[in-house]
């Protein structure tokens, strides 16, 4: 008999504690509802200048409180839009992410408005390795001859930076940002303005083109005056010969020396030797 009161009570216990369990989850659920939105997310990821369909979109709930700027909740507002960025899977569908209404799909509505896409032709080395790829910004290198005066006969080879921060679109046929592994193509294509385009073509068609990586934060210009042989070998100029120094100033005139007496009247008189001589008529006597 006590046994099966305790197997009664036990089973109470478990219908007790399964009911409070399935409550708790229900009031939760309702709680979760009543602070959440549906937003349209990617289903998987998008590229760039992709046409948005049902097929890589989806309805998901989002706190409602951190709902992003800009953000969709029919399906219906963003069909047959184009993506200008690329979305990940599971990322909100902004409208700062997509093209304008009505623009076509590809690589022509992710150019930004004012600008233009074009290509250049790289290899392994000019296109830094395959290390410049979409969404990276890079500068243009150029080297070539300088201009010539028909008197200079010095070397007039020079590299210089031409354009600076200059996004990249796509490399080869591919536009994709996902993708951070390093790719050798033969081509780059590029977002410039109209005036960097003319630039462009021009120093393509002048010398050969670089492409120097830059961080993607840095903004600050590069002002330099491009590189010649001369800095490169860093040749100085010749030093000019050096002045002889000049000849010392003649001495002072030599003070004129004192005229030489005349010594005619002042030299003693010679000594006269005197002697008598006796002759017949008397006593003489001679000097000399």
């Amino acid at each position: 008999m006590k046994g099966s009161k305790a197997m009664v009570m036990i089973g109470v216990s478990f219908a007790a504690a399964a009911g409070a369990v399935a409550l708790s989850s229900q009031w939760m659920n309702q709680e979760a509802g009543g602070n959440t939105r549906k937003v349209m997310v990617a289903s998987t990821d998008i590229n760039l200048g992709t046409r948005l369909n049902g097929d890589v979109v989806r309805l998901a709930d989002w706190p409602a409180d951190s709902v992003p700027a800009g953000a969709f909740s029919d399906s219906k507002q963003i069909d047959s839009r184009v993506t200008r960025v690329a979305v990940q899977r599971g990322e909100p569908i902004l409208e700062s992410k997509l093209a304008l209404p009505g623009a076509t799909g590809g690589l022509s509505a992710v150019v930004a408005e004012g600008k233009r896409a074009m290509t250049v032709r790289v290899n392994d080395v000019i296109g830094v390795a395959g290390f410049a790829l979409p969404g990276n910004y890079v500068d243009i290198l150029v080297s070539t001859q300088g201009e010539r005066k028909p008197s200079d006969i010095s070397d007039q080879n020079i590299s210089k930076l031409v354009l600076e921060r200059i996004l990249v679109l796509a490399v080869a046929q591919e536009a994709s940002q996902n993708d951070t592994k390093p790719k050798v193509v033969n081509a780059v294509t590029l977002e410039v303005t109209p005036e960097q385009a003319e630039k462009l073509d021009l120093a393509r068609s002048v010398g050969q083109l670089s492409l120097v990586l830059r961080n993607q934060i840095d903004q600050q210009p590069a002002e330099t005056a491009g590189a010649t042989k001369a800095t490169l070998l860093s040749q100085a100029k010749p030093e000019t010969a050096k002045a002889k120094p000049a000849a010392p100033a003649a001495s002072a005139a030599e003070a004129p020396r004192p005229a030489r007496k005349n010594t005619a009247n002042t030299q003693p008189a010679a000594r006269q030797e005197c002697q008598s001589i006796l002759t017949g008529s008397g006593q003489i006597t001679q000097c000399r």
